[in-house]
């Protein structure tokens, strides 16, 4: 059984075996982007885990560019006896220009030796439920036209397609009207 966690601070070794399983692909909802994951060390690990945690506290302004995220350890039953770290799912509380185009609320990613086992499928239901319970209504998921298996994902767990903008198609969750602009919490970026 999938199930999301918070980054737990004590598993640097499962943290860094998952980012080191993606190599040079990308990293979604794991708050990496753009090409930049870098070498997975205890440092950066501490780094990683401040910097998710202060994205996720509502009490304190996002940074420049950013909104509040909750990211999440995608894990399954073996988990607490020492399983691996599946992947990453990060749930966006708002909606930026970037998002709304081709990010949206939901990014998520299963590390290549976990993948066509039905993870990334499970871990977006899970993923719905928390931006349900964050009062996130609709919810826009996105993937790159190129992202057949994240295609199949989203439409499997009920996306709506909508549209497709800069090669990433957009897909809705929940009841409309479906936003057309940024919300009032999100800034311009990403």
């Amino acid at each position: 059984m999938i199930r999301l966690t918070a980054p737990d601070p004590a598993r640097f070794e499962s943290w860094a075996a998952c980012v080191r399983d993606f190599a040079d692909g990308p990293i979604d909802g794991s708050g990496y982007f753009g090409g930049s994951i870098p070498e997975p060390t205890p440092e950066e690990f501490a780094r990683y885990l401040e910097q998710r945690l202060a994205e996720g506290d509502t009490s304190i302004p996002p940074a420049p560019e950013r909104v509040h995220c909750s990211y999440r350890w995608i894990v399954d039953e073996t988990w607490e006896a020492g399983g691996p770290l599946l992947g990453f799912l990060a749930v966006r509380h708002h909606l930026t220009s970037f998002l709304l185009a081709q990010g949206g609320h939901i990014g998520y990613s299963v590390r290549p030796s976990a993948r066509r086992r039905g993870v990334a499928g499970a871990a977006l239901a899970v993923g719905l439920t928390e931006a349900a319970e964050l009062g996130i209504d609709p919810v826009l998921v996105c993937c790159a036209e190129t992202n057949e298996a994240s295609r199949r994902t989203i439409e499997r767990n009920g996306g709506v397609y909508e549209s497709s903008i800069a090669e990433h198609r957009r897909y809705w969750f929940g009841q409309g009207p479906w936003p057309q602009e940024p919300d009032a919490q999100g800034a311009l970026g990403r």
